[in-house]
């Protein structure tokens, strides 16, 4: 094989580059997780998620893929047979579904376009109508990493509230958790799905469960199987900072010190600036003359942007040509999306100066490629990010954002 001189540009949604101090921190040496060391490990990591996640309950740490913390929340909460509404707004969101249907559980798939997000009208609705209160849970994904579709979790919460129904509820945050405003007391959220290798800035292998008093109360009487994703045997041992099983203890390290980063930084300055270099990117695919899968600007991700290549040219060709002549991964488009669409994964530990030759990749790739488009996408995102109102407009941008989601 030929080696490619310098860094390798990694801009998929997830996994995510990981920063060198977060590096660091993994390389230490592994402790005994049975010994007396580990008990101020286990309560700093247990403490600082509470943080990420804005929540003053608990939060639960599997050594697993965001997968396994879909499942933990479906069978440490419902029977079988229980009904479930779920929303069709992508990839990942079918998936969950798939998931839940083996579990046994009913579940009302409300069919979507995967470029609009989770209607809060059409969720009125629904729960409106479920007069006998069949429906004990609905789950919806927060940021749809497929598509670059953001629901707004507040107005869901909001339009659960109006139709005064007492199903539980559920949010994946996988690639939206420290890259995306959150707030899941505030929400109102039940249980709240994470993984590491997103916005946590880790490698994968961790997933997590935020969970709500209504949720630990739903769980004494749910009777789906559980054993490895039992909340109760992971509450217990985590009161005195343990875990009933072996952890990931070196990926535990390394969260300890991406949830440093994090508050140093800020949680809101995070989010502005993920808003602002999503922004940037937006207006780079435009001035290629391509298209931003994302319909509604309310909806639009912070995490990455997915884009449609026109009709006639394939998308996982031109991200071929774009890995072997400037070693730069893109995101593929997934199921019904593949070959048509490319994501840009602009999240993590991510600054201006690395989504600027984020964008020369793709624009020099789309060239090479030969894909139509037209010249100066990186110029309109370098004139976003340096210009004398950037700062402006990144805050203006992140609260819009965030009054569009909470309305």
């Amino acid at each position: 094989m030929t080696r490619l001189s310098g860094r390798h540009f990694l801009q998929i949604p997830g996994p995510t580059n990981v920063p060198d101090r977060i590096l660091r921190a993994i390389d230490h040496p592994t402790m005994d997780h049975r010994g007396p060391g580990f008990g101020d490990l286990g309560h700093e990591v247990l403490a600082g998620s509470k943080a990420i996640f804005k929540t003053a309950g608990p939060v639960v740490i599997y050594p697993a893929s965001g997968t396994g913390a879909w499942e933990a929340a479906l069978v440490n909460t419902l029977s079988p047979g229980d009904k479930v509404l779920m929303f069709e707004t992508g990839h990942f969101a079918t998936l969950w579904r798939g998931l839940a249907e083996r579990l046994g559980l009913e579940v009302e798939f409300v069919p979507g376009d995967w470029r609009h997000g989770v209607d809060p009208a059409v969720v009125e609705a629904k729960m409106a109508e479920d007069r006998g209160h069949r429906i004990k849970a609905l789950c919806m994904v927060h940021n749809e990493t497929s598509t670059g579709v953001a629901s707004r979790v507040g107005a869901v919460r909001a339009a659960i509230d109006r139709a005064g129904h007492p199903a539980l509820f559920f949010v994946d945050t996988i690639s939206s958790l420290a890259s995306i405003d959150y707030r899941h007391d505030e929400w109102g959220v039940d249980v709240t799905v994470a993984g590491s290798q997103k916005g946590l800035m880790l490698p994968p292998g961790l997933s997590f469960n935020a969970i709500s008093e209504k949720a630990l109360k739903a769980a004494e009487s749910a009777r789906l199987t559980r054993s490895y994703w039992d909340w109760r045997e992971m509450l217990k041992a985590n009161e005195r900072g343990y875990f009933p099983y072996t952890p990931a203890t070196n990926l535990l390290y390394g969260l300890r010190e991406a949830i440093r980063m994090l508050l140093e930084e800020g949680l809101d300055n995070v989010f502005a600036r993920h808003a602002r270099h999503a922004e940037a990117t937006r207006r780079a695919v435009r001035a290629w003359g391509l298209e931003v899968l994302c319909l509604n600007p309310d909806e639009y991700s912070a995490s990455l942007t997915a884009v449609l290549l026109p009709a006639g040219h394939n998308a996982d060709d031109f991200r071929k040509t774009t890995l072997e002549r400037f070693n730069m991964s893109l995101g593929n488009g997934l199921g019904q999306l593949q070959g048509k669409a490319f994501r840009i994964g602009h999240l993590g530990d991510f600054n201006d100066l690395m989504l600027a030759g984020t964008l020369a990749g793709v624009e020099m790739g789309l060239a090479a490629a030969s894909v139509p488009h037209e010249k100066g996408g990186v110029q309109a995102a370098m004139d976003f990010l340096s210009g004398e109102a950037a700062a402006q407009d990144e805050r203006k941008a992140w609260e819009g954002t965030q009054e569009a989601r909470a309305s």
